[in-house]
């Protein structure tokens, strides 16, 4: 059904159900899977009022983050290799995947990748925030929906269970 699939990754809890669920949309032989995951190297002078929604990445710990060169490349280096793993896993299923660890803006980032590419679809996650902390941290995933162009599959966080039933739904 889908030929080439992007899937966007980051290092919360979801990101392993999101790529899973990728996998189970993907057709051995016939689908190719793009990872990508970004490292926001600007997010240390931008307002939490514009809707960053990678603070996950950021060390939170009360640190002064270092976002010199030696620590961004540390940054790309580690994304790679856990997208390594993640592709090695695709590629032993028959689908050809290959992966990204890109420096820049993951909203603006995903859609244009994905059109460049020529993604016929897009797996992102979405952690479920609501109300203020929406506002706060934003949404990756709304701004991906908006803004992508092609289709896009939303896997639902913090929602295990829905979304191990949704992976055997479209298995069948």
């Amino acid at each position: 059904m889908f030929n080439k699939i992007l899937v966007a990754l980051d290092h919360s809890s979801e990101a392993s159900a999101v790529f899973d669920f990728a996998l189970s949309v993907a057709q051995p032989k016939v689908s190719e899977i793009m990872l990508v995951h970004f490292v926001d190297w600007q997010m240390q002078d931008v307002s939490p009022w514009i809707g960053v929604a990678t603070l996950y990445d950021v060390d939170l710990s009360g640190e002064h983050y270092d976002w010199s060169h030696q620590r961004l490349t540390r940054e790309v280096e580690t994304g790679k290799d856990w997208l390594k793993t993640l592709a090695n896993k695709a590629n032993k299923r028959d689908i050809v995947c290959t992966y990204e660890c890109l420096v820049g803006n993951c909203n603006l980032g995903i859609g244009d990748r994905a059109k460049t590419w020529g993604a016929d679809l897009i797996v992102i996650g979405r952690r479920g925030r609501k109300n203020i902390s929406e506002m706060l941290l934003g949404s990756v995933s709304n701004y991906t929906i908006h803004h992508a162009p092609c289709s896009i599959l939303v896997v639902q966080g913090s929602k295990t269970a829905l979304t191990e039933e949704l992976v055997d739904q479209v298995e069948v």
